[in-house]
This record gives structure tokens, C-alpha cells and sequence, in this order.
């Protein structure tokens, strides 16, 4: 059995407040735009030797929760490593001529930064086996520096910089509680994604953003181990790269992913979805992130007895859809009624402890022996999870519980519902931040879907992709980038 992994930590309170804005072109008509994204942990987490990946499964998650709780608006990785705050990266091209940079994807917060080409510290290798890549802007023919008496400063920081003047540069510094950190300097400069053209087909395509140029990197953004280029940020909030790209007329603020755990890989797509239509439910106001209303849950078609007001949004209370956790986490008295209905047939089932995940022996079908679960949200959306989908297999028959007592994992957190990737792979997520809803259905994620370009009319196909296969980072799929790691900051005052 591995060691087991470290507790949650939280992030402190990020020393400064990083905005993007989007620079150069005007708004026009949008399209819809492509990236390639790739998944960091492997299909089927427990193959191979019990317990063989929990431990990185659980770091990534504790670590996640942790910050997601935290006065944090814009965290950087769990266990302060890129890679941890979520399941994919992506790779993006900044500058001109453009250049490869291997990016976590990070749809929770608003910034994109990578490591520049006079980082102190910064790794120049990485064990996910990726050739990492320093940016220079002074290589760039569109590159230019941002400085403190221009307007995007000015509005980051809420007002002009004291012991600012001419020709000194927008700097930003965040430090987070693990003693991670990034400082560097505000830089515009080309960014070329792949937009959709056709079934299948994509052309490059450019947007001017500004974007961090992080000179020296803190704790552990600066080890090797599972060391990117940089970190993506794709939230909701207008300073989103999903927002730079919509403002400057290059895609509708609309996307959606399908995570396939059947072949792996999936769909992520950027644009207005005609094709399946899914049924929505509003995204809570005042919140930064993808919040929404949860209103009961139903266990092989039974509805659990819970107090009325449980999952009543509020300070430090409801629930929060987040692919890039990787688990589910459920108010204490939430997740013991559920285990009890899970299992209320199961009585004779002995369970262990791995690594502190609930485990137990079972040789037939789970889709056959236990309940699916339903859980209900405003305006009747429901959300099916099935037995393959809350639990995980960890070795030869044995299965462990994919949702977890939020109450042991923060103790900010413990009324909180945090519905991660187990819950919802399988299923096309919509996420249409234009008219503030959110929704889903069953799919099969091994398919494709439809999109369709505002700017033509013209509705396209964007296919499935088995990520994982293939040789290293030589993907021709038209993906779009996004999703992944959805909320990375829950802010509590």
C-alpha cells in the first residue's frame, strides 16, 4: 500500500488581485475557437497495483478543496504544482512568430502567465516528459511590456500604482499559503488558437492579450517533478481568457465539455451547442464561480429525509459544480444518509481503509447491485450518477467510494456540496454564461457534438478524442479548450 497522502492545506489570501484585459482588435462577429488539451491522470484510476494512483488522486483533490474554500480568487495548483489543480493541460501558442507553451488549464481563475525568459528558479524540464519553453518577448515582433501608468494597471489595482512613472513595467505578485508563489510582469502579445472551420477542420486564428510574464517562481511552481509552462486561466469573470477572446469578438462565452471514462479522453468545445440540447439550471448570482441550486436527492429512486434548508446557498454553504476535482464532497449528515441507501441491501459487505477511502471486495456488476442516485436542481435539471460513476475500482474487484464527508476534508467546507469529475463524466456539460445557466445530459462522450459559428450560421462537428493514446503531444482533433479544473477559488469572507 502507498503512503498516505498529506492533509489539505488552504491558500492564505493572495497578496495581489491579477486581472487580464483584452487588448488590440475590436468586437466583431464570433466563431468558434479550438485548443488541444490533454488529461493528466490516466483512465481508470485505480489500475494496475491496489492503491497504485490514490494517493495522487487524493493530493489533488485535498489540496483543490482546500483553496476552493479559501479567500482565494485566483489559486494556482494544488500541492502548488501546475499539474494539481486539475486533469488537463493544453498547449497554447503566444507571440510572433508563434511560439509552443504547455499550459495547465485552469477555468476557475482569470489570469494567464508563463514562465519568462528571465526566470529565476523556473524548471527547464518536466516529468511529464514535456520540453518546456521560456518566453521572450523581446523574440516576439508583436510583444510589448505593460507599464504602470497605462490603463489596464490602473484598473487591475483598483487606481494608479504608488512610485509609478514612465517606462516602469506592471508588475504582479501572488504568494499563496504553501509558501507557492509567482512574481513577474504584465506583457501583451499574440495568441493563436485553432478555430473551427468544417467537420473536423480548424484554421489559426489570433487574439492580442495581455498576460503575466512570471520572472521568478516560489515553493513547488518551481520544482521539475510536474512542472508546465505556465497556468491558463479560463473563469467566468470578464478578465477570462474565455472573456478576453468573447470581447474581442472571437467566440460566444458559451462552452462545454464531455469527459469520456469509457475510452478516455473527450470533448471540449468552445461555441454555441445545437446538437445534443441539454436542459438548464440558472448559475447562483453574486458568485464567481459555477455555483447552483441543489434541491433534493433521490437514492434508487427514493428521496433522502434531509433538513429543507441543507443545500440553501449561502456564506460557506451550497453547492458548486467542479470538474477539476476529481471526487465529490458532501455535507456529514448528507454523505452518511446516502452511504446508508447506498448500501442498505449490502449489509454484509466488510469494508478497509485505503489510504482513507472507503473500499470494499465485490465480484458482480455494481450497475446491477446498487442504486443509481438523482440528484435535483432548480427548474426540474436532473443529474444521474450511477454506481460506476461514484465508485472507482482500485484492483482486481475491489471497489472504493468516490464521494467523500466534506466535513473531514475542511472544516470551512463541511457544509459545502463540491460535485467533481466521477459525477460528471459521461455527460455533456454546458456552460452558457451569457444567459447565466448551466446544464447537462447523458452522453456518450466517445461521439461528437455540434456547434454552431455565429459569424456563418454554419453548424460543425467536433469529435471525440482518446487523449491519452497516440505518441506525445501529436493530437490533430478539433478540441476546444476549456474545462477542467472549474472553480478554483470559493470566496468566503
Amino acid at each position: 500500500m502507498a503512503p498516505s497522502p498529506p492533509p489539505p492545506r488552504r491558500a492564505a489570501l493572495l497578496l495581489a488581485a491579477l486581472l487580464l484585459l483584452v487588448a488590440g482588435s475590436a468586437p466583431g462577429a464570433t466563431a468558434t475557437g479550438v485548443f488541444q488539451v490533454r488529461r493528466k491522470f490516466p483512465v481508470g484510476v485505480g489500475g494496475g497495483a491496489a492503491g497504485a494512483n490514490i494517493s495522487a488522486l487524493r493530493a489533488h483533490d485535498g489540496t483543490r478543496h482546500g483553496r476552493l474554500l479559501a479567500t482565494a480568487d485566483l489559486p494556482l495548483g494544488g500541492l502548488g504544482l501546475p499539474t494539481d489543480t486539475g486533469l488537463y493541460y493544453t498547449e497554447v501558442r503566444l507571440g510572433t512568430p508563434p511560439k509552443r507553451f504547455y499550459v495547465q488549464v485552469d477555468t476557475g481563475s482569470d489570469i494567464l502567465w508563463v514562465n519568462c525568459i528571465t526566470c529565476d528558479q523556473c524548471p527547464h524540464k518536466s516529468g511529464l516528459g514535456l520540453d518546456l519553453t521560456l518566453y521572450d518577448p523581446k523574440a516576439s515582433s508583436t510583444g510589448s511590456t505593460v507599464m504602470c501608468d497605462q490603463g489596464f494597471c490602473a484598473d487591475t489595482f483598483g487606481g494608479r500604482l504608488p512610485k509609478c512613472s514612465a517606462n516602469v513595467p506592471c508588475e504582479y505578485s501572488v504568494t499563496y499559503g504553501d509558501g507557492s508563489s509567482t512574481v513577474g510582469s504584465f506583457v501583451n502579445d499574440a495568441l493563436q488558437f485553432d478555430q473551427v472551420t468544417g467537420d473536423g477542420q480548424t484554421q489559426p486564428a489570433n487574439a492580442s492579450v495581455i498576460f503575466g510574464c512570471g520572472a521568478q517562481q516560489g515553493g513547488d511552481l518551481g520544482s521539475s517533478s510536474q512542472a508546465l509552462d505556465g497556468i491558463l486561466g479560463f473563469g467566468e469573470a470578464n478578465t477570462s481568457m474565455l472573456s478576453q477572446l468573447a470581447t474581442a469578438g472571437k467566440v460566444k462565452k458559451i462552452f462545454a465539455h464531455c469527459l469520456d471514462t469509457i475510452k478516455g479522453g473527450g470533448i471540449f468545445a468552445i461555441g454555441d451547442v445545437v446538437q445534443p440540447k441539454v436542459k438548464t439550471t440558472p448559475l447562483v448570482a453574486d458568485k464567481p464561480h459555477y455555483n447552483v441550486n441543489l434541491k433534493t436527492i433521490d437514492v434508487g429512486g427514493t428521496t433522502l429525509e434531509l433538513p429543507a434548508d441543507i443545500f440553501k446557498p449561502g456564506e460557506k454553504r451550497g453547492t458548486i459544480i467542479d470538474s477539476g476535482t476529481t471526487l465529490t464532497y458532501l455535507p456529514e449528515l448528507v454523505f452518511k444518509k446516502v452511504m446508508l441507501a447506498v448500501f442498505n441491501k449490502h449489509q454484509d459487505i466488510t469494508f478497509h481503509d485505503v489510504q482513507d477511502f472507503l473500499c470494499f471486495e465485490y465480484s458482480g456488476s455494481v450497475d446491477d447491485g446498487f442504486p443509481t442516485l438523482t440528484f435535483h436542481f432548480e427548474d426540474d435539471l436532473a443529474l444521474h450518477v450511477y454506481p460506476h460513476e461514484y465508485f472507482f475500482p482500485n484492483g482486481n474487484d475491489v471497489y472504493c467510494v468516490g464521494f467523500q464527508n466534506g466535513a473531514l476534508q475542511s472544516k470551512d467546507g463541511k457544509d459545502i456540496v463540491l460535485m467533481g469529475d466521477l459525477v460528471l463524466s459521461n455527460k455533456l456539460v454546458v456552460y452558457d454564461l451569457e444567459n447565466r445557466v448551466i446544464g447537462w445530459t447523458d452522453y456518450n462522450c466517445s461521439s461528437s457534438i455540434k456547434i454552431k459559428d455565429d459569424k456563418t450560421g454554419k453548424t460543425s462537428t467536433v469529435n471525440s478524442h482518446d487523449l491519452s493514446s497516440g505518441s506525445k503531444f501529436h493530437w490533430h482533433m478539433p478540441l476546444v479548450l476549456l474545462l477542467v479544473t472549474i472553480v478554483c477559488s470559493y470566496l468566503i469572507g
